[in-house]
């Protein structure tokens, strides 16, 4: 039997020769594109494991950084030893309820008094949920969507508008990969992350004209002292084997994810749900 010799076709050879393009990784200043420099970054849930992790490497990278949360400042003297080295020219902090409208409205306007702009958001606050459908009450249900929809939606209603006349921005919105994926007894939590998804496609298209790119960023499991309340020890095991890299992230892994979403080396990434999980299925 003849043998017969299969060659691409021209096009195909003539593609595969062709240079490969220059990616430009500073912009005309010079200044390398996936810096934070002299931005203006408004973290919330800002001493929770991701939070405390984003307030030191944005300030390393040259961000001014706003950061609340509801618990009070003084139980992280870590926090406390950043600002003192920073000062409040480079490090605000603020003790506040983000799922509270009024207290919401504050912080933005407090961002715009301390800065005079705001450059990104990083929402991290969240309320969990883990029950069945027939175990868990309506206040838990209402719980877990107010702590972490509604307070997803709060923070960017009352960014939107410093952003805009800031002259654009980035939105990063913490959701997860619980809100992708199926786990037995993660309903509300569930329900309310992938509502943070769909809520982040939504804006991302609304207010594109305005130069406001908005992501989702989605974590598998990491290292956490807070843990998701009402998981057993079993459940956090499970989800860590789920992963094809076969552990937890460390609080930076997920964080370097969610700087490149803020910076401008993202500058053509919007509407997205950037999955940093390891691999999770």
């Amino acid at each position: 039997m003849r043998r017969t010799e299969t060659r691409p076709p021209q096009s195909m050879k003539s593609a595969a020769i062709r240079p490969i393009p220059t990616f430009r990784t500073r912009d005309r200043k010079g200044i390398p594109m996936n810096t934070l420099q002299d931005k203006v970054i408004l973290i919330t849930g800002c001493l929770g494991t991701l939070g405390r992790s984003a307030v030191a490497m944005f300030l390393e990278r040259g961000a001014a950084v706003y950061g609340c949360d509801l618990t009070p400042l003084e139980r992280y003297p870590d926090i406390a030893q950043l600002q003192e080295r920073y000062g409040e020219r480079r490090l605000k902090l603020r003790q506040a309820d983000m799922c509270d409208e009024e207290e919401v409205k504050a912080v933005i306007a407090d961002v715009e008094r301390v800065f005079g702009r705001l450059d990104g958001t990083y929402h991290n606050v969240y309320a969990s949920g883990w029950k069945p459908a027939v175990e868990m009450s309506l206040e838990e249900w209402e719980r877990a969507i107010r702590g972490t929809l509604t307070s997803t939606f709060l923070l960017n209603k009352y960014a939107l508008p410093l952003l805009i006349r800031s002259g654009g921005g980035s939105i990063v919105n913490t959701s997860s990969i619980l809100g992708q994926v199926v786990s037995p007894g993660c309903l509300a939590y569930g329900a309310a992350k992938a509502g943070v998804d769909q809520m982040t496609r939504v804006i991302a298209a609304d207010y594109a004209e305005y130069g406001i790119r908005a992501n989702a960023l989605v974590p598998g499991d990491f290292d956490t002292k807070e843990g998701v309340a009402n998981q057993t020890e079993q459940q956090k095991d499970a989800i860590r084997q789920r992963a094809w890299l076969g552990r937890s992230a460390s609080a930076d892994e997920i964080n370097e994810v969610a700087a490149f979403l803020l910076s401008d080396a993202s500058s053509y990434v919007t509407g997205a749900s950037y999955k940093v999980d390891g691999g999770f299925h």
